[in-house]
């Protein structure tokens, strides 16, 4: 399963973040680790994707501002934000990753964990940032 796992994890990981920035991500990484049977390939790839996302947390949000209509940060769906941020993270920062994975994975993502209209609204947002 690999990264797709991980990417799973991470997104539940960067979601829990998402609510609380007191906590520390070592404890919410330790967190997953243990609730998830993860290899050393998931673990190295969960953390990658965290640490490089809350050191682009900016740049991420920015480009989520700039592609929305209307709208704020804050009224977008905890979860929709959480699946933004790691996928715009995966487009933007990791080059061995194909944008179209990535955007197919937020979607799916988006079908399983958001709300009827998760994944429309994560597909359009992401369509405009790889444009």
């Amino acid at each position: 399963m690999g990264r797709k796992k991980a990417r799973d994890n991470a997104f539940k990981c960067l979601y829990q973040l998402g609510f609380d920035f007191d906590l520390k991500l070592e404890n919410v990484l330790k967190h997953s680790y243990e609730e998830n049977i993860s290899t050393e390939e998931e673990k190295e790839y969960i953390s990658e994707l965290l640490r490089g996302i809350i050191i682009n947390i900016d740049a991420i949000d920015e480009e989520i501002l700039k592609n929305l209509k209307d709208w704020s940060i804050d009224r977008i769906a905890k979860i929709d934000l959480a699946i933004l941020r790691l996928a715009i993270y995966e487009i933007k920062y990791i080059e061995n990753i194909p944008v179209k994975v990535s955007v197919n994975e937020a979607v799916e993502l988006a079908k399983m964990y958001g709300n009827d209209t998760s994944a429309n609204f994560v597909n359009g947002l992401l369509a405009k940032v790889i444009l």
